[in-house]
Parts: C-alpha cells; sequence; structure tokens
C-alpha cells in the first residue's frame, strides 16, 4: 500500500467528472488500498474519492465509525454511486483534503439512500444519516467535479481553517 499524493484546489483535474468503473480486477484492488492507505493518513480524514489523488474514476471510500456517538456503516467502498432518496436537510461545516486551508458552510439532504458496488462489484445499498451522509455526499461531489466551495450557502460561509500547534 502507498500513500499517494492528494491534489489541492485549483487544480485543474478537481473539476473533472469522473469515469464509471468497469473491471474489477487486480489493479482496482491495489488502488481500493492505497487510497484507503491515503484517507487514513490524512489527519482527520473520514473519506477520499478518487480524483483527489488524480483517478478520474467513480471509486469513493467513507469511513466516519472513528467519531464518537455518529450513526454508521463502518468502511463503505462505493464504487459507481447512486444517492437514490434524500430527505431533509441540514447545514453543517465541511472541510476537504483538497482544500486543506478553509471550511465552509454547506446545505446537504440529513437522509440518503446510496447504492454503489464494493471492490468485488457486489451491488450495495446503505441507508445514512446525518455526518455520515453528509460525507458520502462530499466525496461524491468530487466524482462530478463539484467541492465544497461549489456548495457553499453563502460567500460568508468559508472560514480559514484553525491551525492547532
Amino acid at each position: 500500500m502507498a500513500v499517494l499524493d492528494i491534489l489541492a484546489y485549483p487544480d485543474a483535474r478537481l473539476k473533472q467528472t469522473s469515469q464509471p468503473v468497469t473491471e474489477f480486477d487486480a489493479d482496482l484492488r491495489r488502488f481500493l488500498a492505497d487510497l484507503e492507505a491515503t484517507m487514513r493518513a490524512a489527519p482527520g480524514g473520514v473519506g477520499l474519492a478518487a480524483p483527489q489523488v488524480g483517478r478520474p474514476q467513480r471509486v469513493v471510500i467513507v469511513d466516519v465509525s472513528g467519531r464518537p456517538d455518529i450513526p454508521h456503516n463502518g468502511r463503505m467502498v462505493l464504487i459507481n454511486p447512486e444517492v437514490r432518496e434524500r430527505e431533509g436537510e441540514a447545514v453543517g461545516r465541511e472541510g476537504c483534503l483538497s482544500v486543506p486551508d478553509y471550511t465552509g458552510n454547506v446545505a446537504r439532504a440529513a437522509r440518503i439512500r446510496v447504492r454503489a458496488m464494493d471492490e468485488s462489484g457486489a451491488r450495495r445499498e446503505y441507508a445514512c444519516e446525518g455526518y455520515e451522509a453528509r460525507a458520502v455526499q462530499h466525496e461524491i461531489d468530487h466524482l462530478d467535479g463539484l467541492l465544497f466551495l461549489d456548495r457553499l450557502v453563502s460567500r460568508r460561509d468559508l472560514f480559514r481553517r484553525k491551525v492547532y500547534k
């Protein structure tokens, strides 16, 4: 497993639309291992999308299970994900490994149902709520060339990230 370089805004590759995965092979499994190692090596990383490491494929990993008292599905590998249902709305603060110096307030669905394939190509469906739903929607946005900056509630809702020493 390798820790990959994470692209940073304004890298143009972050604005590309990703292509569906069609081959569920050893190359994909190696890439998934590298993507997960990269996510886990990043401070506060709970999700990472393939485009963030320069691979324009519809691949996302989300795992919020390390956060206390948050409902979650555990580690989710979401390949070719589709949000099938959305319910409610919540505004929350988001950050991004590709926008390391800022956070911002973004409105997202409070609850979602997402359908995707796993690493072996099997269909999966997950019901997500709260922070996990926000993380999944954030990562899926990357697959469509969107950053949280594109979804800010208003321009006044962008904040310089605090640096803790």
